[in-house]
């Protein structure tokens, strides 16, 4: 067939159209003929498409498939690879949140209609589920072939391997392969690569074997059939601490996006820009129905799948229970009369934010022997910062002593609490409040002994979490001794162990006459 000049001069048009802003496309579209404007409706739908995996589904189901905020960054993430970057992106977040239908369905559909040349790989814990997403996008295909613009190739119409036609004037063949995580995948390599839940559940993350299992696939069968320049993403829910995305982390950190999306905000650097507490998704899931499922599935299924914060089964020093069965609410904290409050930091080892977190941690003593968990606020300061952050703490809660250690860099650390409350004195920040006294303590003993008493009194149910503290609960029930130095575990300890020291206390307890907390720290 003979393409005519009016055709040529029509496409052309029709390519600077999708060049203009929107408003001047409104407006063309108002001018045009009834045929004209036709022809136009295509290409807005056409351009709908083209935006995200989230817009292409809009239009294939007229609306019906739900957006969301956290699904606009699983969108974020294909619009990158498409566009040519090369990225290596772990999204976590909790079940039921869409996450399988985008990046594994509708993603992968997306960027083949974008990218008719390329292969996508995808990978799940079993064949058949990872089966089902591909024969999920191959259905798609072949339905809407002629809206998507790109066909199914008649002799590969697999749903585990499938082949796109070429496109004109290519020799390259597009596709998508699909197996099960622990399966061959040999043949054709990937220009994107995706695995979806390598792990069935929590028996299968929590062997050992299994665990070894994925970790050798990974390296030896998936990640070796990466094309130049290839991306890969991986999404799941965390079972399990040592899982692949746990081992990953702990091997290449810098190689990899970590996109991590609790079902509850936990920090204010969410990537949604959550408050804490937060619920990801609540026009489906809002914070009373996360909370009856946290009732239903127990602490720790709770904060693996829902909060991708993995908690092995056995702690070291301290154990869950000790933490979960004595938290108190907010309500019945109210009651407690605090008799003493102190703030304790254990400085990073340096003076920069590149280095380790510096622990501040708050805590305080009622008059009947118990002992709460008032407030973390570690993280990554500078020597400045975290004076100023230990002294502002200090002001909030009306603490009385700030304990600093002082092994590594403490006699800088304990400058830096002066100068820091010396400089919120001259901005009127301290309102007349006197300077709390700076106690410094030295790590004499090794940490199991400085740890144990304390662990002992949370064993007694004597120490009580006013509120969830995510990095600080896990840094303590994984710590064992001759592991390096957890920041805000030694922090707690050192508030608590000033707390609990007789010798430091107006208000003394005669459970611990025999000074065993004494020369602890």
């Amino acid at each position: 067939m003979t393409t005519s000049v009016d055709d040529l001069l029509e496409d052309a048009l029709l390519a600077e159209y999708r060049t203009l802003p929107t408003v001047e496309r409104y407006r063309v579209a108002r001018r045009a003929s009834p045929a004209v404007r036709l022809r136009l409706a295509w290409v807005e739908r056409q351009m709908a498409m083209d935006r995200s995996p989230g817009a292409l589904a809009a239009v294939l189901t007229e609306g019906r498939e739900k957006q969301a905020a956290h699904l606009d960054l699983i969108d974020g993430v294909f619009q990158r690879i498409a566009a040519g970057e090369r990225l290596q992106v772990m999204l976590t977040m909790p079940p039921r949140h869409g996450k399988s239908q985008r990046a594994s369905r509708w993603g992968p559909l997306w960027y083949l209609r974008r990218n008719p040349t390329h292969r996508v790989m995808l990978a799940s814990y079993g064949a058949d589920l990872a089966d089902d997403h591909g024969r999920w996008v191959r259905d798609q295909l072949r339905e809407h072939a002629p809206t998507l613009g790109v066909r199914l190739d008649d002799a590969s119409r697999a749903a585990n391997r499938f082949d796109l036609e070429q496109p004109r004037g290519s020799s390259v063949r597009g596709g998508m392969v699909t197996a099960g995580v622990g399966g061959s995948l040999t043949g054709k390599g990937f220009n994107l690569g995706i695995i979806d839940d390598p792990f069935k559940g929590s028996d299968d993350a929590n062997s050992p074997a299994q665990r070894e299992r994925v970790w050798n696939w990974y390296q030896s069968v998936f990640y070796t059939r990466r094309a130049p320049g290839a991306s890969i993403i991986l999404i799941n829910t965390r079972w399990h601490e040592d899982d692949l995305s746990g081992r990953i982390l702990a091997t290449e950190p810098e190689n990899w996006i970590l996109i991590d999306l609790p079902a509850l905000a936990l920090s204010e650097t969410d990537p949604l820009g959550r408050q804490v507490g937060d619920a990801l998704w609540p026009e489906q899931y809002d914070a009373a129905e996360l909370a009856r499922t946290k009732r239903a599935v127990g602490e720790r299924v709770w904060w693996a799948l829902y909060q991708q914060q993995p908690r092995p089964l056995e702690g070291g020093v301290w154990k869950w229970p000790w933490i979960t069965e004595h938290r108190i609410s907010p309500v019945a904290f109210r009651g407690v009369d605090l008799t003493r409050v102190v703030v304790a930091l254990d400085p990073a080892g340096g003076d920069t934010p590149g280095h380790d977190e510096s622990g501040i941690v708050a805590a305080g003593r009622s008059s009947d022997g118990h002992y709460y968990v008032l407030a973390d606020r570690t993280g990554k300061h500078s020597a400045e910062a975290r004076g100023r952050e230990t002294c502002l703490l200090a002001l909030e809660l009306g603490a009385d002593a700030i304990v600093v250690e002082t092994n590594y860099g403490g006699d800088m650390a304990r400058q830096n609490v002066l100068q820091a409350w010396a400089e919120l004195e001259r901005q009127g920040a301290t309102l007349g409040m006197h300077m709390p006294r700076v106690v410094d303590v030295t790590a004499k003993k090794g940490k199991r002994l400085r740890a144990e008493p304390i662990a002992q009194l949370y064993e007694t149910g004597l120490v009580h979490h006013t509120a969830e503290f995510p990095q600080l609960e896990m840094q303590m029930v994984t710590w064992l001794p001759g592991m390096d130095s957890p920041d805000r575990m030694d922090a707690a300890v050192h508030a608590l162990t000033e707390l609990a020291d007789p010798a430091a206390n107006a208000v003394g307890t005669g459970s611990y006459t025999d000074r065993r907390l004494a020369g602890r720290r």
